[in-house]
């Protein structure tokens, strides 16, 4: 294969290290390949030197203007937005379990009552948001730089702002704040981490720890595996921030834990939301995602009947509980999901993926909520039979 050639003004640091990182590794490619320019390895590196070039032309061209600046803040939004999502968890794991307490508004609830649940509370998001979430991205971004030099050269570690010991200090610190967090908090929910581990935030803690070290690192790297990795993440959406909220106050049964599980179905369909826009390098790279495996007309129909099929199976659940208000709240706000599916994600989901995921998450995630206080004036999941 040629070598990539990339011309980055001098005057750009940032171009200038990408520019300088690229030509050394495109010769490598060439040192080491040798005439493999025949048949699929070939033709595999070619794409993989196009879509350099176009990363590299799209940073030369775009970080003078202000463009890159522009999908940097995207890229923080789609991180901050995944804080949330842990924090929203949490926050339907605590009213699921039935036992939060507010002030004066619960009955036989004071103020203090009130106050101690809500720190309760703040702690868990603190753990499952800012904490795990954070060691999750970060390690995330890290494993992913080589993807990301490609889709999104404009981030700190592709573009060369982070070092390595930087990102690595960032994880560890991340992991043990948020491990040491998870025994505090088992202490102060009086759980026995020794006597009773199964059963403690410890180890809702460090499963969520190992699914994203699996997630992201070699060999695993479950995020290759469309299917695998898509409901990895969709479980990190809702289940494990649900665990934790619903074990601080409530216990956790395996009712519960199937529940969401079954829900964590509909946060894959969010993931495959997200692989959208990298399915240019994840083609290049040879990941699996799932747009990559099924193209992306096969993609945006198996995501829509993920989102839609999940939340009218836990309607129906709901209804066979006898909780049927809460089914008919839960089906209602299926249906602006479903016309934002039609006007947006079906249409070009590419193009329009922004704009579907403001009109039709804060349904999906309403209906987690219908969920949790369906769950929580029930007394509990139980089995439908």
């Amino acid at each position: 294969t040629g070598v990539c050639r990339t011309g980055a003004r001098a005057d750009d640091a940032p171009s200038s290290r990408l520019r300088r990182r690229r030509e050394n590794d495109a010769t490598a490619v060439e040192d080491a390949t040798g005439d493999a320019s025949q048949g699929e390895k070939g033709g595999r590196l070619r794409r993989l030197c196009e879509c350099e070039r176009a990363a590299a032309d799209r940073l030369t061209g775009r970080v003078g203007d202000g463009r890159g600046a522009a999908v940097e803040d995207s890229a923080a939004a789609d991180e901050a937005g995944d804080v949330g999502a842990a924090i929203w968890g949490v926050a339907c794991g605590a009213a699921a379990s039935g036992q939060y307490r507010w002030a004066f508004l619960t009955e036989g609830a004071s103020l203090a009552d009130g106050t101690e649940d809500l720190l309760k509370a703040l702690g868990c998001m603190v753990l499952a948001g800012p904490l795990l979430t954070g060691y999750t991205q970060t390690m995330n971004d890290w494993y992913d730089r080589d993807l990301d030099a490609i889709n999104e050269p404009y981030r700190p570690i592709p573009s060369g702002r982070i070092s390595e010991g930087q990102v690595i200090a960032q994880i560890l610190v991340l992991l043990g704040l948020g491990l040491g967090s998870a025994v505090a908090l088992d202490l102060w929910a009086g759980h026995d981490i020794l006597g009773d581990p199964l059963h403690s935030i410890l180890a809702i803690a460090i499963f969520g720890s190992i699914v994203s070290y699996l997630y992201s690192a070699p060999p695993f790297k479950l995020k290759a595996e469309g299917w695998r990795g898509c409901f990895a993440l969709g479980a990190s959406y809702i289940a494990l921030p649900w665990w934790c909220g619903h074990a601080m106050f409530g216990e956790l049964t395996a009712p519960v834990v199937a529940l969401t599980v079954a829900y964590s179905f509909a946060g894959l369909g969010i993931a495959i939301v997200n692989d959208f826009k990298s399915v240019e390098g994840d083609r290049a790279l040879g990941l699996k995602s799932l747009p990559v495996e099924f193209g992306i007309d096969g993609a945006k129909y198996i995501c829509a009947t993920m989102i839609d099929v999940t939340q009218l199976g836990v309607a129906a659940y709901l209804y066979a509980i006898h909780e049927q208000t809460y089914a008919a709240v839960l089906f209602g706000l299926l249906l602006p999901q479903v016309a934002a599916q039609l006007a947006y994600l079906l249409k070009d989901p590419v193009q329009f993926d922004v704009k579907y995921q403001a009109t039709a998450q804060p349904f999906l995630v309403l209906g987690l909520l219908v969920t949790a206080l369906a769950v929580g004036h029930h007394g509990g999941a139980d089995w439908p039979f």
